[in-house]
């Protein structure tokens, strides 16, 4: 179990750099479109797209299970140990697709931070000040709250009840 928590880490990590690599430079998907596609068919020149950059989910899992069942051939071949099992597998793929997603959950807000980065911290401010005179507000009926409460309390005196004899008593009726 402890192996599959460490690839699962790992692999986090592997998708994390496989995206930002690819946000950077997209030659190698650039190469495999060239090579697939006739002319018309093939990208754009200017596109940034890329096997995890810009793509959808099902194609993400489908160039990450490829990816991995790529490495288990060659490790197979080198080393005939069973080293990879299913559930290592599956940890990897899961973790690899998690840091991908990561990655552009990162880009994505660094880019809303840069361009409202000065509205934002406006907002925090104002946020602060706001709470702050609600805390105000609250303490201030609280404290009246309970000076109100203690002079109702100072203010009645207690009346002493007859007892129900007594009040049948009054009626006649006893």
């Amino acid at each position: 179990m402890s192996l599959e928590i460490i690839a699962f880490v790992a692999s986090i990590l592997f998708g994390i750099v496989l995206y930002w690599r690819e946000s950077k430079s997209n030659k190698v998907y650039k190469f495999f479109n060239k090579l697939f596609y006739s002319k018309d068919l093939q990208m754009d020149a200017n596109s940034k797209k890329g096997f995890l950059y810009q793509q959808s989910f099902l194609m993400r899992l489908v160039y990450i299970a490829v990816l991995f069942l790529v490495g288990i051939l060659i490790t197979r071949f080198l080393i005939p140990i069973d080293l990879m099992t299913i559930s290592l597998f599956a940890s990897s793929m899961f973790g690899t697709l998690l840091g991908t997603y990561l990655a552009n959950f990162v880009f994505k807000s660094s880019e809303v931070i840069d361009e409202k980065g000065d509205s934002l911290l406006d907002a925090v401010k104002d946020t602060v000040e706001k709470g702050k005179e609600f805390i105000q507000d609250l303490e201030t009926k609280e404290s009246t709250k309970d000076v109100e409460i203690e002079q109702e309390i100072k203010a009645k005196p207690k009346v002493e009840k007859q007892s129900a004899r007594d009040r049948l008593k009054d009626k006649g009726l006893m």
